[in-house]
């Protein structure tokens, strides 16, 4: 059957077939059955990354139903569901999580395994949450993997090489409620001279730039409770709703203007009923250690004339460290630079060298899911546990029954 492509049109999978069991006894036997098979969620990636030789898998029909330990602060979930409909159902029973990405409409096991994130200078990315994750291995059996496990650090942001996750242990708290406020037109003195100031304004801060050589475009802070952010930083706080990439209608982000709402609708960037992002576009984005958010700044505002004609906006935050092997924060605090291109595939690809050796004096990491132009070499060098990784999917894979073009050409 034709699979179709990712969310974007950015990759037409080349699998032979998609299963979709309806129970997890039916995706074990799909899987011990599978000669080459991996794991297909919501097809939010922009390149070859969830693709197989063979066969794909997806979990979105199977019923294994939230549950939540009040007493330990966890909730079990599906891994194939959307972190917005896991959300909802965690809000009823009382429960939040910490973070959430952007966008609402991804499935909780593929942004965990590429570390996708949220924003906070205290705040891990999506895979720090996981207290443990359940895996169908290559022969259809399912394992547990928990925190203290010595494979647990390797298991987390695993990119599908270990198995199909099923469930996945998440840390919870209870519920709360954030106001979103958008500034506009910070300048760059301003954000290079008190950048951790506006960072640690608010729970979350989005700075959103098109690289104008004087100011921002938005910072989105948001705050939990109903306290505004005590500083605009010589901004102007917006009127009215905004769209992160200025001039398209808001009606699909989340609500502004100081006005508290759930936690799950406030901390995206989008709202769940509506399409997520802008849809015709390509993304690519780099974590480089936080101590060099400033210089990275000023580096990027020096090829800004070669970013802009292919540019719909810059998404800057920070996100915590973590101890997950493959994730960009892994041990270190991290600054997010995030392109949104418009879907100009060679034009993209020619700028991503020149965007690249000018974040490479700071170490830049890339985001796994998203458009790189970094080879297994440089990869190899980012990443110091790699290695490890490596003789983990030897280990739990030996067959490869989960291997990919991907996975091959930059990480094993």
């Amino acid at each position: 059957m034709t699979i179709g492509t990712t969310w974007a049109g950015t990759h037409t999978f080349g699998a032979q077939r998609l299963h979709v069991p309806r129970t997890l006894e039916e995706a074990q036997e799909v899987v011990a059955r599978a000669p080459r098979i991996r794991a297909l969620g919501s097809r939010h990636s922009f390149h070859d990354l969830a693709d197989s030789p063979g066969d794909l898998i997806t979990l979105r029909e199977v019923q294994l139903p939230l549950e939540v330990d009040g007493a330990t602060g966890t909730a079990v979930v599906n891994g194939s569901q959307t972190y917005g409909a896991v959300a909802v159902e965690l809000d009823a029973a009382g429960y939040a999580l910490p973070a959430m990405a952007s966008l609402p409409h991804i499935a909780v096991a593929g942004a965990v395994a590429t570390a996708t994130h949220g924003s906070g200078n205290r705040t891990p990315c999506l895979a720090g949450a996981v207290g443990a994750v359940e895996l169908i291995g290559p022969d259809g059996e399912l394992r547990w993997l928990e925190r203290g496990d010595p494979d647990f650090p390797g298991a987390v942001v695993a990119l599908g090489a270990l198995g199909v996750v099923a469930r996945l242990r998440l840390q919870v708290e209870p519920t709360f409620q954030v106001r979103q406020d958008v500034v506009n037109g910070i300048t760059w003195a301003s954000v290079l001279d008190r950048f951790d100031d506006i960072t640690a304004a608010a729970h979350s801060v989005s700075i959103f730039t098109r690289w104008d050589a004087r100011a921002t475009d938005q910072v989105w802070f948001k705050s939990r409770g109903d306290a505004a952010p005590a500083d605009t930083f010589g901004g102007t706080p917006a009127t009215s709703d905004q769209h992160p990439i200025m001039g398209i209608d808001a009606v699909n982000a989340t609500a502004q203007r100081g006005v508290p709402g759930p936690w799950y609708d406030r901390l995206p960037h989008f709202r769940m009923g509506f399409t997520p992002s802008n849809g015709t576009e390509i993304q690519s984005e780099y974590l480089l250690p936080r101590e060099h958010a400033v210089a990275a700044i000023e580096s990027l505002r020096g090829i800004a004339d070669a970013l802009v004609p292919l540019l719909q906006v810059t998404e800057i935050r920070t996100v915590a460290a973590d101890d997950l092997w493959l994730s960009p924060a892994y041990e270190r605090d991290v600054v997010a630079f995030h392109f949104t291109w418009f879907r100009e595939p060679e034009a993209v690809r020619a700028v991503l060298p020149v965007l690249e050796r000018a974040l490479e004096p700071y170490d830049p990491r890339p985001h796994w899911g998203k458009w790189f132009a970094a080879d297994r070499e440089r990869i190899e060098a980012a990443y110091p546990r790699i290695a490890h990784f490596r003789e983990l999917v030897a280990r739990t894979d030996p067959d490869g029954v989960f291997r990919n073009a991907y996975l091959d050409r930059l990480v094993l």
